[in-house]
């Protein structure tokens, strides 16, 4: 059977799925709108009509900033559903500043706006998912396949030449492999040519990507490799043997105009650095508002209940490790610690007030780091900030752990979400809570930060390990 390949028509499918977003995020909003107010309302009103107009103009700005467009080959099934419902929740974010700020926030019914968001997002996941399931099953049939050539014959090699017949919905099949001293491969089932037929085969056999898969000690063979793909139109891609390497937000980045691997990351540049700092602002300044009855209560009782200040205030390390003053209500009774000693709070610990335990088992003490968010030092969602005598201690035990200052603290996290919260008694515990911090920045979205948000409200502030 024929290989089917759509990229002769690929710029036609881009330029489709634009217009399909744009014709969804529409159709919802006229679809909502006439459930909500009956059919025999239309045609729509101007106020609406605009409102969905602009809508549509923002998708085809916003969505291509979050990669809804790019290639799906490869990916998890997450990967496309969890892009477009973030960058729609950041449209929708962006209406409702605009309408608020040009004061026309009642002119719509607020829950015309609820359901256009839910059954707008709801479209927009369905026809993701829709086109992924039925791509692979287009592929599983043997159709849509692109052809690889694999360059190597040690272990790296191996595991790409396994990981594409057994994940055959990624579409990719392994069609020739080449080394440079096939007596020494590791390849007991595959047939391995010299690299010296490499130029010939490729010449001769339609080819869509080539793998060079070598250890660092042979990547001289990179430049040969190269030499001989020159008149090639196949994609060539570099795959290093870098097990062993403790790897966060790998890459490839453009710096002064030369192409580097990045190893060890942060996430938050370009576009992704401005969605976070839209979210965590927005975000803050609401949950402020709402609770700011509360915080004036929490304080007088601080006040009122034990001698001292109402807010403890420690140096943290932040975002590439900069240090700054987080801020929390006092919850023990006032007094210094010594030098190069910041002691964790344990249960039954001593020090703590009668108010300042419920405060730290209800997670109340940490409300005044919305403000530390509005400052631009937190966010709402990341790894929690460690004392840095703590730091000093963690960063020689545990790997990776200065990691975790590629992005900047947070008041909730992965790491919390999933138990690992409170006191650090042993190494293990530590290492778990990296473990999910690194976890947190290598898998970073507006939909992920959303979803922990979402948790941390789900299964509330209280936890066994909050003391």
């Amino acid at each position: 059977m024929a290989a089917l390949n759509f990229r002769s028509n690929a710029l036609i499918i881009a330029w489709f799925s634009r217009l399909l977003d744009v014709m969804l995020v529409a159709s919802a909003g006229l679809l909502v709108f006439g459930w909500r107010f009956d059919w025999h309302v239309l045609p729509l009103p101007v106020a609406y009509g605009t409102l969905i107009l602009v809508a549509g103009l923002l998708v085809l700005v916003v969505f291509p900033l979050f990669g809804v467009y790019d290639s799906w080959r490869a990916r998890s099934l997450a990967s496309p559903a969890l892009r477009v419902l973030s960058a729609w929740m950041l449209v929708f974010v962006a209406l409702l500043i605009g309408l608020v700020l040009a004061k026309e926030a009642e002119t719509f019914s607020r829950l015309w706006l609820a359901q256009w968001w839910l059954l707008g997002g709801v479209a927009l996941v369905a026809s993701r998912l829709g086109v992924y399931f039925l791509l692979r099953r287009i592929r599983q049939r043997g159709l849509n396949y692109h052809a690889a050539v694999v360059v190597g014959c040690g272990v790296q090699a191996r595991d790409l030449i396994e990981r594409a017949a057994t994940e055959r919905w990624a579409g990719f099949n392994v069609v020739a492999v080449f080394c440079s001293n096939p007596q020494e491969s590791v390849l007991a089932a595959q047939a391995v040519a010299p690299l010296d037929e490499l130029l010939a085969y490729v010449s001769s056999h339609p080819v869509d990507e080539v793998w060079i898969a070598v250890p660092l000690d042979q990547s001289q063979q990179l430049k040969s490799v190269l030499e001989k793909l020159r008149f090639s139109t196949a994609n060539v891609r570099f795959v290093p043997d870098l097990f062993g390497l403790f790897l966060i937000n790998h890459g490839i980045s453009q710096v002064m105009n030369v192409p580097m691997i990045d190893l060890t990351a942060s996430p938050m540049t370009g576009a992704n650095r401005i969605v976070k700092g839209i979210e965590d602002r927005v975000l803050a300044l609401l949950i402020l508002l709402a609770i700011s009855p509360l915080l004036i209560l929490i304080a007088l009782g601080v006040k009122l209940t034990s001698p001292g200040p109402v807010f403890f205030r420690q140096t943290r390390q932040g975002w590439d490790g900069k240090p700054f003053t987080i801020y929390k209500f006092r919850s023990m009774r006032w007094q210094a610690d010594a030098a190069g000693q910041v002691p964790q709070a344990t249960r039954g610990d001593p020090r703590l007030t009668r108010l300042g335990g419920f405060l730290r088992r209800t997670s109340l003490d940490e409300l005044p780091q919305f403000i530390n968010v509005l400052q631009g030092r937190m966010s709402i969602v990341g790894p929690r900030p460690h004392a840095i005598e703590h730091n000093e201690a963690y960063k020689v035990q545990v790997d990776g752990y200065m990691l975790r200052h590629k992005v900047k603290p947070g008041i909730t996290g992965w790491a919390q979400v999933n138990g690992w919260r409170g006191e650090t008694d042993t190494l293990e515990k530590m290492q778990k809570r990296v473990e999910y911090d690194l976890y947190y920045i290598e898998h970073w979205s507006l939909g992920f930060d959303l979803k922990i948000i979402f948790l941390t409200l789900l299964r509330g502030f209280v936890h066994k390990n909050a003391y």
